[in-house]
C-alpha cells in the first residue's frame, strides 16, 4: 500500500468562504482538532494578508508541534518575508509558495512572459529555500496551462529547492480521466517525478473535486490537499472527509493508506461547522444528517434485516452515535413494527394490518411520524378497541 498524506488547508482556503472569518481561537482549537484527526499537514493561514493572520499562523506554529505547519506565499519576496517571519523559527514551519502559469493567467492577470514566470519561480522558490528545508511550489491553474510549459514550471521548481509540488486545478475545470492522463504525462516528463512529493488540489465548481482527487491517487499523488466540509472558495474545495472514508471503505481497489483516525470524523466535520457557521447538509456523504438515515419501506426492510444491506459503512467508523429508521409515508410496516417495539408495545401479528393503516393515514399528511405522533396512535386504536 502506498502511502497518502493529508494536507488540510481548512483554515486557509476554507475560510475564503464567503462569510467565514474564524477568529484566532477557532483557528486553534480547529487545528487542534485537525491533528487529532490525523492529517499530515495544516495550511494555517496566508501571513501577508492581514495582522489577525500573521498572528494566527505564528500562535498555530508555535503550539502546534506534533504536525507540520505551512503558511502560503506568492512568488513575491514580502510574501515568503511574512510566512519566514511567522513560521521561520517554528519546530515544524514550512512554505507553500505559488504562481499562476495558465494562459490566462499570464496575460490577463499577471501580464507576463512564459520566461518572466520561469525567472520568477526560480528566484522565490530559491529564497524560500534559504530559509525552509521544505518548499511546496503550486503552478496555479494547472489544469488550464500547457502540459508542456507546466512540465517546465515544475523542473525550475524543483531543481531551486522545492520538494513537494503541487498541481491544483483552481477553477474545477478537469475531469477524473483527465487528471490521470495529466498526471501520467507529468511522471513520463519529469524525471524527477519520485524524487518530490506530488500532491493536487481540486476545486469543486463543477461537483468533481473528490473524483477528481482519487483519479489522481491512482496516477501518483501521494498528498490531497482539500478541507473538512469542502468549504471554500466559490463551491469549495475536496472534501477531505469523502476522500479518506473512500480509501478505507474501498481500500481493495485503491490500496492507500492514511493517517486519519476516521473515528473521529464526525466530530471534526462539526467542529468546522459550528466555527463556520455553516450547517453541513443533510444529503452531504459521510457527515449529513442522513448519511446512515433510511426512510423507504424497501430499504428499511432490508437494513433490518442486514444492515449491510443498505449500509457500506457503519455509522461508528466515522464517529456518528448510530443509524436512524425516520417513519414516514414511504415506511414499511416492518419498521413501524421494529419502532413500536421498541418504544416498549407488544404487537400482535392479527393487529399488524390495522396499525399500519392508521399510520399510513398519519402518515399521508406529514413529512415524518414522531414518537409521539405513534403514542397518540396507539392510544386511540386502544381507545377503539375498549369501546368495542
Amino acid at each position: 500500500m502506498k502511502k497518502i498524506q493529508f494536507f488540510d488547508t481548512t483554515l486557509r482556503d476554507g475560510e475564503q468562504t464567503i462569510g467565514v472569518n474564524f477568529s484566532i481561537e477557532d483557528k486553534i482549537s480547529i487545528a487542534k482538532q485537525l491533528v487529532s484527526w490525523g492529517v499530515d499537514v495544516i495550511e494555517a493561514g496566508f501571513p501577508v494578508a492581514s495582522k489577525n493572520d500573521f498572528k494566527s499562523v505564528r500562535k498555530i506554529g508555535q503550539e502546534i508541534t506534533n504536525c507540520k505547519v505551512t503558511g502560503l506565499a506568492r512568488c513575491v519576496k514580502k510574501d515568503i518575508d511574512a510566512v519566514i517571519d511567522a513560521l521561520g523559527d517554528t519546530p515544524n514551519g514550512q512554505i507553500h509558495v505559488f504562481i499562476a502559469t495558465s494562459p490566462i493567467h499570464r496575460e490577463a492577470k499577471l501580464h507576463m512572459t512564459k520566461e518572466e514566470v520561469i525567472e520568477t519561480i526560480n528566484d522565490c522558490v530559491s529564497y524560500a529555500h534559504q530559509k525552509f528545508t521544505h518548499v511546496e511550489f503550486s503552478p496555479e491553474d494547472a489544469t488550464r496551462t500547457e502540459w508542456d510549459f507546466l512540465v517546465r514550471t515544475i523542473r525550475t521548481a524543483i531543481f531551486a529547492g522545492a520538494d513537494v509540488i503541487n498541481i491544483p486545478d483552481t477553477t474545477g475545470y478537469t475531469n477524473p480521466e483527465e487528471i490521470g492522463e495529466l498526471f501520467d504525462y507529468l511522471k513520463d516528463n519529469i524525471p524527477e517525478f519520485d524524487e518530490v512529493t506530488f500532491s493536487v488540489h481540486c476545486h469543486n465548481d463543477l461537483g468533481m473535486a473528490t473524483a477528481n482527487a482519487l483519479s489522481a491517487i491512482r496516477h501518483g499523488a501521494t498528498r490531497i490537499e482539500g478541507t473538512v466540509n469542502g468549504i471554500g472558495e466559490r463551491a469549495g474545495n475536496t472534501a477531505l472527509e469523502e476522500v479518506a472514508t473512500m480509501l478505507m471503505v474501498r481500500g481493495d481497489f485503491y490500496q492507500a493508506a492514511t493517517n486519519i483516525c476516521l473515528n473521529k470524523t464526525f466530530e471534526t466535520a462539526k467542529m468546522v461547522s459550528q466555527k463556520s457557521n455553516m450547517q453541513i447538509p443533510n444529503n452531504k456523504p459521510i457527515t449529513g444528517a442522513n448519511a446512515f438515515s433510511h426512510e423507504s419501506g424497501i430499504h428499511q426492510d432490508g437494513f433490518l434485516k442486514n444492515h449491510a444491506t443498505y449500509e457500506i459503512l457503519t455509522p461508528q467508523s466515522v464517529g456518528v452515535a448510530h443509524s436512524s429508521i425516520p417513519l414516514g409515508k414511504l415506511s414499511g410496516s416492518h419498521a413501524v413494527t421494529v419502532k413500536l417495539e421498541e418504544m416498549g408495545y407488544e404487537i400482535d401479528k392479527n393487529t399488524t394490518k390495522d396499525i399500519f393503516i392508521k399510520f399510513k393515514s398519519i402518515a399521508d399528511n406529514q413529512s415524518i411520524v414522531s414518537d409521539d405522533d405513534l403514542v397518540q396512535m396507539m392510544n386511540e386504536m386502544q381507545s377503539v378497541t375498549n369501546k368495542k
